[in-house]
This record gives structure tokens, C-alpha cells and sequence, in this order.
């Protein structure tokens, strides 16, 4: 069979199945190794990436920070010292770490009230001031969906990023019709207010929802949860991640016996002309080439956004969205991708709005596999049958394993990118766009699965 009759066979699937044929899609494969074209259908054709959109923000953040970048918080005071009292704030400046205190590991706290004591502090007469002026105040990225909003999948982005920017709001259900009884938030945070509709319903699955704004106290509550079925969590996003920080500091600090006089505060803007500051400590956050590796395996927004931003403070401060936009679509460009018809509104793939080709995935898949940082490129990327959000795609077939790759996920759409490892040690890169599909995303995927099983048997 010759090369383009294998092409059209190959691409009969996604076009002609009762659940893609109707798509928006975007499909691209090339043998690396030969430069080879594999397949093609409407490869310049943009479309909205989803979490695809990751590999744009974590390519670049390596290429121009380098895998063993480490994102600092620096801990520093204003005033003065004398003998054992600062007369002045204590500051936790940040520099959007996203990993600090993630997953409840809080063991750094230790080494800052250390830090204070080293300095010879034991008491503060004046406060705790989580300072969040790297970035501007605008949190939210506008783009975002509404409903998206408050949920734990969706936190706001700060230069000071904590616990995951995530609480878990603890619930009791009791009778069919009745309001679930908010019980609890972990962490405890101060000043919220539930205004809660969540009612209990003779369901078997969670259909709660969290709606809120950063710096805002109310969060909302909708949605149904089974009944009777006692204490449960669900996840939101925590209001002010950097004040919470301030909090637990001080809360330490004075536990330690470190006296602190006011109430933790913090600052949002940013202001070119401030106080001279003395530093104390700085903490370092895990390599870059770590924290791609949480973000692109297990698709964290939080992550991803969190750098996104932070490539955005390149152009100045304060960082600004339109900024890391920029940056992003320029840095691409420079490198050879093509990018100009490419929507760039944030770094994780969560606006709607974004729409990238599958070629541009597949010339940035190439540039990165010659890179210097290929090793830590892709081992960011989840394998197929075997981890993170490509844990389900081919398992137990011949491509188990084989692939490293990208997969972005929203209603009616699955989309993959990344490398596929033939048998004859030729390297694949594809990229896989199927949007505005009927029927569920795991559905969609089985096609996708079929498809990229054709293609490797007729070319292996």
C-alpha cells in the first residue's frame, strides 16, 4: 500500500465515525526521525487546545528559565532592629512559586521562624505582610468561563500561591430536599461566607459547585449531593492564598513565642517606590523541571497559570496578563512555530477562547525534542496505560507505553500531542485536535485510540 493511500485510510476514521465525523479538528503526524509525513487533515486549521495548551507555557518556561530555575519567596523586613524587637513589617514577598505549601506540606514555616529568630527577633511590633506586587491585581483571568470561577480547577493566580490555592469545604448530607450543613473548611480559613443552596438529592454522584471571586469573602454554593451520606469534601478555591500564608505564619511565629504585634495584612499593588527592605531568607521552590512535570502529567492549571504569569513579568512589573499572552506568542514565533493565526488567552487551556493548529503543536514538539532540555521535556509528559491523564489512552495495547504525550480535556472535546516510540527507533510526533464532538470525552478518546492504533500498524 502506498504512503497516501495509507494516509487517507488512516484519516477515514476520525473523518467518517459517527461520533468525529462532524467535528472541529485538527490532525498532524510526522516521523521525526525522517521527517516523514504521516498524516494530515487540515493541519493549519486552529482550534481550542484545552490543557494541550500546557506544552506552549511549559516549553517555554524551559527553554527560557532552564530546568533547574527555582521560583523564590523571600522572607524581609522594613524599620530597624534593636535588641531583640523589629520596629517595622516582617514581608513574604513572593514570586509566584506555585508549590508552596501544595498538598498540606508546610514543613518550610520551620525554617522562616528559624530565619527570624537567627536574626535576633523576638517580638515584631507591627506585622505579617504577604506582598503579592510581582503580578497586578487582576487574579481571575477574564477569559475564564464564569461558572468555572471558584472552582478548585480554576483558583485565582497570585504572586504568593498557597495550599494548592485550593480548600476542601467539609459537608453533611442528611434527608432528600434538605440543604447540606457546611461542617467545615481545611484548611480553616477565616471571614468566608457560605451562601449555600446545595440540597441533598436521591442521586449517586457529587453535583456540588463552588462560585466565588478572589479577594471576595462569599463563596457560593449550588448543586446536589446524594443524601444520607454523611461527611464529605468539596473543592474550592481559597479567596486570598497569600494572606491565608500570613496568617499561618504569624499564627506560628506567636505559637514559637515570637511576639507579633498587629493582625496579618497584605498588599496587591504594586508600587515602584517602596521602603528599603533587609532580606532574611529565601526559600527556593522545587526545579522548574518538577514542577512541569506535576503540571503537564497531572494537568494542573494552577501550576501551568502560575508560570504563565510569571514568564509575563519578562516585559515589567507589575506581570500582566496581556504580557505573558505576548510573551508567549512572540517566544514561539522566534523559535519558528507558526503562530500567527494562534489565540493565546491563557497559559493552561482553560478559556475557551484559545486555538492552536496541530502543526504548530507538532513544530513545537519537534523544536523541543532537539532542545537541550529534551530529557526534561519529555519525561514531563504522562505515558500512555501507564500515568497521569494518559493513564486510560491505549492501555493494554501494542502503543502502552510508547507514548509520551499532552491530552487536553472539556465537553465535546479530547485532544493529544506528544512523541510515540516505534519499534524500529524511529520517534513519531503528532498532535490530535477533535472539538465540538457529540457525546462524552471518554468516547471521543476511543476513537482517537482506534486511530492512532491504524496509523502505528500500518507504518511499525
Amino acid at each position: 500500500m502506498s504512503v497516501l493511500a495509507a494516509i487517507v485510510l488512516s484519516s477515514t476514521i476520525l473523518t467518517s465515525h459517527p461520533i468525529t465525523e462532524q467535528a472541529n479538528m485538527s490532525v498532524y503526524v510526522k516521523n521525526l526521525t525522517t521527517g516523514e509525513l504521516i498524516d494530515a487533515h487540515r493541519e493549519d486549521k486552529v482550534v481550542p487546545p484545552a490543557s494541550v495548551m500546557k506544552l506552549l507555557t511549559t516549553g517555554a518556561a524551559l527553554e527560557i528559565l532552564g530546568a533547574d530555575y527555582q521560583f523564590p519567596t523571600v522572607i524581609e523586613y522594613t524599620g530597624v532592629i534593636r535588641q531583640d524587637t523589629l520596629h517595622g513589617n516582617l514581608y513574604i514577598r513572593g514570586a509566584c512559586d506555585p508549590s508552596l505549601g501544595d498538598k498540606g506540606q508546610t514543613n518550610f514555616f520551620y525554617k522562616w521562624m528559624k530565619a527570624v529568630r537567627a536574626a535576633g527577633i523576638q517580638y515584631i511590633d507591627g506585622g505579617v505582610v504577604a506582598d503579592m506586587t510581582m503580578l497586578d491585581g487582576e487574579a481571575q483571568n477574564p477569559n475564564w468561563l464564569c461558572e468555572d470561577a471558584g472552582n478548585y480547577y480554576a483558583p485565582g493566580i497570585f504572586a504568593l500561591n498557597y495550599y494548592g490555592n485550593t480548600m476542601n469545604i467539609v459537608l453533611k448530607s442528611s434527608e432528600v430536599g434538605s440543604v447540606a450543613e457546611v461542617v467545615k473548611t481545611e484548611p480553616q480559613v477565616e471571614d468566608v461566607v457560605f451562601i449555600n443552596h446545595i440540597r441533598c438529592a436521591k442521586i449517586d454522584y457529587d453535583g456540588a459547585f463552588v462560585s466565588g471571586l478572589p479577594y471576595s469573602n462569599e463563596r457560593y454554593l449550588t448543586g446536589s449531593v446524594p443524601s444520607k451520606l454523611g461527611t464529605f469534601g468539596v473543592r474550592g478555591d481559597l479567596p486570598n492564598p497569600g494572606l491565608l500564608l500570613a496568617r499561618h505564619f504569624t499564627k506560628m511565629l506567636r505559637e514559637s513565642g515570637v511576639g507579633v504585634k498587629r493582625e496579618a495584612t497584605y498588599i496587591a499593588d504594586y508600587n515602584p517606590i517602596t521602603p528599603p527592605r533587609m532580606e532574611i531568607y529565601t526559600h527556593y521552590s522545587p526545579k522548574l523541571s518538577e514542577l512541569i512535570q506535576e503540571t503537564n502529567v497531572n494537568s494542573n492549571n494552577l501550576y501551568a497559570e502560575a508560570i504563565f504569569r510569571f514568564l509575563g513579568t519578562r516585559y515589567g512589573l507589575p506581570g500582566t496578563i496581556p504580557n505573558s499572552q505576548n510573551l508567549l506568542k512572540e517566544f514561539w514565533q522566534n523559535k519558528g512555530v507558526h503562530m500567527q493565526n494562534a489565540i493565546i488567552k491563557d497559559g493552561c487551556g482553560l478559556a475557551p477562547q484559545d486555538a492552536v493548529s496541530a502543526k504548530a503543536f507538532v513544530e513545537l514538539l519537534t523544536y523541543m525534542h532537539r532542545s537541550k532540555y529534551a530529557e526534561a521535556w519529555i519525561a514531563s509528559l504522562p505515558i500512555s496505560g501507564q500515568t497521569g491523564t494518559l493513564k486510560s489512552l491505549c492501555a493494554k495495547t501494542e502503543l502502552e507505553g510508547r507514548i509520551h504525550a499532552k491530552s487536553g480535556t472539556i465537553a465535546g472535546t479530547k485532544n493529544f500531542a506528544g512523541y510515540i516510540d516505534m519499534p524500529n527507533g524511529d520517534t513519531w510526533v503528532f498532535a490530535i485536535l477533535i472539538n465540538s464532538a457529540p457525546g462524552k470525552a471518554k468516547n471521543i478518546q476511543t476513537v482517537i485510540q482506534e486511530y492512532l492504533l491504524d496509523v502505528y500498524s500500518k507504518h511499525q
